[in-house]
């Protein structure tokens, strides 16, 4: 029957007792282990045999044969003397290999012909290498010494992804409408590195076509692939501003702005009540010297047109699809609309809004301010427009509607402070990250008409200093009295106020009003340097009014922030956008069909 053998584990005594076996102790388990072997072995033989001898009738003892011995070792063999050719033979091997060996070589071949040299050995004629150890592979049929492995100093490159194969790149394939995005994703410097193939590496070297109504499923997406186990483990509680998986912080924040730059376009214009518009506002909005468009666009409007319908479609159909109204508000003729990227509204807080009146009589709503305040991830947002008191010396009226109007906005209501221990019940100002006032402020120059002319005939090309030196609102933010916190761009356009319309004259009636920078931007920022200019100018070719619009490009520092706040859940204008896109649809068909006609026109001339 057969035996049921205990085997030692020699790795128990590793774990137990923390030890390592020495060659004694391993050469004893190895023998223990070979004669149990043999044992079992043994038993088995003697089992055949003895049911072979009773199943022939013929019982008896075990032949002694039937024992298993263990193999002889063979016999040394026996030296023999070497002939005279032998020996002229090896004395020949020998100076051979003497001459392949180099002390002073430092190279790599040199070594491995060292090492895997073999030369006979003078008892059985077995190959040896240069230690006398028995060679490991010995010599081919030719010959000639085998060389060693050559491995090399650095690890190998990685394979690129276009020597896949090509029904691996046919499968995935993206449409002709994705290579701007694709362009653009290009060029971020901080994509983030996925396991998986179907992540940025894949879509490198994919072809587009038409194909991808099939191929772009959720795994071959230009989205990040998402894991079951990180859904297994994300936490939908409010969570901390690095919380893998929130929708506000800082792994998603990374991703749409690796920079954590927000571009904002901030721009005021007073339009002077005027029923036309302007036959296009793209030099407003998107001037030619730009090379990008800005994530966030902010228009103010003073004295603006009556139909505000119509202003914001004509706003929406100058951006284009890419960007919807995210809010728009007004107050009386003051009209404030935000336009955001249609990507990134999912980011936004719910929008708040609030208005005040300057007026005495608060039923008149020329003068005054509305503003709007949300979150924009982890930094929190106020736009403020105004029309402050007209007048050349109405300086301190000007400055109680300013104080009337910070103390006067209630905002926030319902969306958190972010940051509640530096907040003013006094100033609205105080209570946000990031504040950007526009407007027409009314702010005059205190020079006279025939003096200021004067200097505008000079060739001041961008130094503006000797105009700005007269600039009644450039003095009161430097005493403090106004827009405390405040700054302002450096100016190097001329006064935008006042013109004749549709020309680039100053007033040139009998009142004889002295021009002004009246229509300006500033801005404020909780924390130091979140807030970079990177232009400030006006827009001279918009002559339908007696002002020129002012616009600033900004970049702005954004923060993380947490899932505990009201979003607006993509909330926007969808009525509006679809207006929008539909007048530009038509004034393109419009125009490729004024072109073709011009181009098939012939004029016929009877001399």
């Amino acid at each position: 029957m057969p035996i049921r053998m205990e085997r030692q584990n020699p790795g128990a005594v590793l774990a137990s007792g923390e030890e390592t076996l020495n060659e004694s102790q391993y050469s004893e388990v190895r023998e223990w282990i070979e004669t149990q072997v043999g044992e079992t072995l043994k038993q088995s033989i003697n089992e055949s045999v003895r049911r072979e001898q009773q199943s022939t009738g013929n019982p008896g003892p075990l032949p002694a044969d039937a024992v298993p011995r263990p193999p002889c070792k063979p016999k040394p063999r026996l030296e023999r003397a070497a002939s005279l050719d032998e020996k002229h033979w090896r004395r020949r091997f020998k100076a051979n290999q003497d001459s392949l060996r180099d002390p002073e070589a430092t190279g790599s071949s040199s070594g491995s012909l060292q090492e895997e040299s073999a030369v006979p050995d003078q008892n059985n004629c077995s190959f040896s290498d240069s230690q006398g150890q028995p060679a490991k592979s010995g010599y081919p049929g030719n010959g000639k010494p085998r060389l060693s492995r050559i491995l090399p100093k650095h690890a190998l490159p990685q394979m690129e992804i276009n020597v896949t194969s090509r029904a691996l790149r046919t499968a995935n394939r993206i449409d002709p409408d994705y290579m701007d995005y694709q362009e653009a994703s290009s060029q971020l410097r901080y994509l983030r590195q996925s396991s998986s193939l179907s992540d940025t590496r894949l879509h490198s070297s994919m072809v587009c076509n038409q194909c991808s109504s099939d191929s772009m499923k959720s795994t071959y997406s230009l989205l990040t692939p998402i894991r079951p186990k990180d859904m297994r483990s994300r936490s939908y509680l409010e969570g901390s501003l690095l919380a893998s998986g929130a929708l506000l912080g800082a792994e998603e924040l990374e991703r749409y702005f690796p920079e954590r730059r927000l571009g904002v376009f901030i721009a005021t214009w007073n339009m002077q009540g005027r029923k036309e518009l302007p036959e296009s506002l793209d030099d407003f909005l998107l001037p030619s010297d730009d090379d990008f468009a800005q994530d966030m666009y902010v228009i103010g409007v003073q004295e603006g047109c009556p139909d505000r319908r119509e202003w914001e479609i004509r706003l929406q159909e100058t951006l284009g699809p890419h960007y919807v109204l995210l809010h728009s508000s007004g107050h009386g003729v003051l009209y404030l609309s935000v336009f955001l990227r249609r990507d990134l509204i999912w980011f936004c807080s719910e929008v708040e809004s609030d208005t005040v009146t300057t007026r005495i009589v608060s039923q008149i709503k020329t003068k005054g301010a509305l503003a709007v305040s949300f979150t924009f991830f982890g930094t929190s947002f106020l736009f403020i427009t105004s029309h402050f008191t007209s007048g050349d010396s109405k300086v301190c009226d000007r400055i109680l509607d300013y104080k009337k109007i910070i103390e006067g906005l209630q905002l926030p209501r319902m969306i958190p402070d972010t940051n509640p221990y530096r907040s003013n019940s006094a100033d609205v100002t105080s209570r946000f990250d990031e504040v950007f006032w526009f407007g027409d402020f009314n702010f005059r120059l205190n020079k006279e008409r025939s003096a200021v002319n004067s200097i505008l005939q000079s060739k001041l090309e961008k130094d503006m200093s000797r105009l700005l030196q007269y600039d009644q609102l450039t003095k009161e933010m430097n005493g403090e009295s106004i827009f405390k916190g405040f700054q302002e761009a450096e100016i190097q356009f001329l006064p935008t106020y006042k013109f004749d319309i549709g020309c680039d004259v100053y007033d040139s009636t009998s009142k004889q009003r002295t021009p002004s920078y009246t229509d300006r931007v500033v801005y404020k920022s909780r924390h130091k340097d979140d807030i970079r200019v990177v232009k400030y100018a006006s827009c001279s070719l918009i002559k339908t009014s007696d002002h020129r619009p002012v616009f600033g490009l900004f970049e702005v520092r954004i923060r993380p922030g947490r899932d505990n706040i009201p979003l607006a859940a993509g909330q926007f204008d969808r009525e509006l956008y679809l207006l929008g896109i539909k007048r530009r649809s038509t004034r393109e068909v419009q125009q490729r069909q004024a072109g073709k006609n011009q181009k098939t026109s012939s004029v016929c001339s009877i001399s």
